[in-house]
C-alpha cells in the first residue's frame, strides 16, 4: 500500500492507498515543532481505526510546502517505514511540463494537483485549491502548467480581520442566507464568503478569456465544497485531487 502525504502550511493530509483504491484518508494540523516520532504515534492511532498496520505500507509519496517538515517525514518514513520516500521536486517524473518563468518556484502540491487533474478529466482546465492560500493553477488541453495566481486564504483574510479589527469577533465560515447583513456576523460571513466567491469568479473569467475558450474548473481543499457551492463558475469538487496526483506520480517513478 502507499501511504500518500501532503504537508501544506495549515493542514497534513494523508491517504491510504491500495492499488488505485483510496482506502482512508486524515488531515491533521501542520505542528513545525513536531518530531517524526511524534507524528508516527498519530499514525500508529490512526491506522487500526481503518484495519491497517505500519507494516501494510510499502511505499511512501510527499508533497511538502513546509521545508522544516520535509527532513521529519523523511525520517518517520525511514524509521518507521524502512522506505526511502518519493519527494515531489526537482528531477521527480511528474508528467506535467511546467511553463513557467521558473519551474522550481511552484510548489510540489499544484504539481500534484495538475498530475492528478489531467489525468482524470479533459480540456484545459482551471484548478483552484483554498489552502492557507488560494492558488488557481491553469493547465493546457494537453496537461502543460501555464502558471496561475496566488491570494491570502479565506481562513488568513478572516484571521487577520479579526486581529487587526478589535470590535470584529471571530465568526463561522458559513455562507448567510443574504448579501446584505442585518449584523456583525453576518455582514462579516457575507464580505468573506461573498467576497471569495467573487474573487474566483473574477479571476476564473479574466483566465478564460487569455486562454481564448472556457476552461474546466476544479476546486479541492478544505473550504471548496463551501465556495463551490455558491458559484456556478466551478464545475466539480475533488476533495483528494493532491493525494491522487501523489499516486500517480509514484507510479510514474516506480
Amino acid at each position: 500500500m502507499l501511504l500518500a502525504i501532503d504537508v501544506g502550511n495549515t493542514n497534513i493530509a494523508l491517504g491510504i492507498f491500495e492499488g488505485e483504491t483510496l482506502r482512508a484518508t486524515w488531515r491533521v494540523a501542520t505542528d513545525i515543532d513536531k518530531t517524526a516520532d511524534e507524528y508516527a504515534v498519530l499514525l500508529l492511532n490512526l491506522l487500526p481505526m481503518e484495519g491497517l498496520n505500519l507494516s501494510d505500507i510499502d511505499h511512501v509519496s510527499i508533497a511538502c510546502v513546509v521545508p522544516p517538515l520535509l527532513t521529519i517525514f523523511e525520517e518517520l518514513s525511514q524509521r518507521y517505514f524502512n522506505i526511502s520516500p518519493l519527494i515531489v521536486g526537482p528531477g521527480v517524473k511528474t508528467g506535467v511540463r511546467i511553463c513557467t518563468d521558473n519551474p522550481r518556484e511552484v510548489g510540489a502540491d499544484r504539481v500534484a494537483n495538475a498530475a492528478a487533474a489531467h489525468h482524470l478529466y479533459s480540456g484545459p482546465m482551471i484548478l483552484i485549491d483554498f489552502g492557507t492560500a488560494t492558488t488557481l493553477d491553469v493547465l493546457s488541453k494537453e496537461g502543460d502548467y501555464l502558471g496561475g495566481a496566488i491570494a491570502p486564504g479565506i481562513l488568513i483574510a478572516a484571521e487577520a480581520l479579526f486581529e487587526r479589527a478589535s470590535k470584529l469577533p471571530r465568526v463561522e465560515l458559513v455562507p448567510p442566507e443574504h448579501a446584505i447583513g442585518k449584523n456583525t456576523v453576518t455582514t462579516m460571513q457575507s464580505g468573506i464568503i461573498f467576497g471569495y466567491v467573487g474573487l474566483i469568479e473574477s479571476l476564473v473569467n479574466r483566465m478564460n478569456r487569455e486562454l481564448g475558450q472556457d476552461a474546466y474548473v476544479v476546486a479541492t481543499g478544505g473550504l471548496a465544497e463551501i465556495i463551490a457551492g455558491q458559484t456556478k463558475v466551478v464545475n466539480t469538487v475533488n476533495m483528494h485531487l493532491t493525494l491522487i496526483g501523489l499516486r500517480l506520480i509514484h507510479e510514474l517513478n516506480r
